[in-house]
């Protein structure tokens, strides 16, 4: 079973702009600037606040994936995570769907992801704030946290779908957190 370790962290502009500048200074090598856009799904097996059943489409990828999370009240968070690419996105929603899954959520995000030695740390913009999240094992965060040597990060407790429901739009049964310009042609399409 995959286990997927990670702190998140809310971050101000300021402190974005620092941590953008304090990266390749210790060493982290930018891997890849993304763009996502997150369903979740609820259905049986599915626990609200435990267990998250995911479809993210990255451009042309897409990636099927459930977590479910250990409680815990450390700010290093551990869960179990299966994903896998899938190569249709719109037929993977269409299976979910007739299996009795409903979209629920859905949240964008821009991502920019680093590498650090075993520590991968990721960039992101939400339509709600800005965060950094590391993911490696917990020595390995606390090591990057060091060497950030960034004052006044704040660990942010809440998951991005915790956070999405918060603050997103109801629309019909689906809440949504979207960037002004993608919410406009999303529901272009619908």
């Amino acid at each position: 079973m995959p286990i997927e370790i990670e702190k998140k962290y809310r971050l101000t502009k300021k402190q974005r702009e620092e941590l953008l500048r304090q990266l390749p200074k210790i060493g982290a090598k930018p891997k890849a600037e993304e763009f996502e856009e997150n369903t979740l799904y609820a259905g049986e097996g599915i626990v609200s606040g435990q267990s998250v059943l995911r479809l993210r489409r990255i451009g042309k990828r897409a990636i099927l994936s459930y977590k479910e999370r250990f409680p815990t009240t450390s700010s290093i968070k551990h869960q179990q995570e299966d994903e896998t690419e899938v190569s249709d996105a719109d037929a993977t929603d269409a299976i979910l769907q007739a299996l009795g899954y409903r979209p629920v959520l859905i949240y964008e995000k821009r991502r920019s992801i680093w590498r650090l030695g075993g520590a991968e740390v990721d960039v992101d913009e939400l339509p709600f704030g800005l965060f950094m999240e590391i993911e490696a094992k917990p020595d390995e965060i606390l090591r990057v946290e060091k060497l950030l040597s960034m004052k006044g990060l704040k660990a942010e407790m809440a998951t991005y779908p915790a956070l999405a429901l918060k603050h997103g739009d109801r629309h019909g049964g689906v809440v949504e957190a979207r960037f002004p310009l993608a919410r406009k042609s999303s529901r272009k399409k619908r």
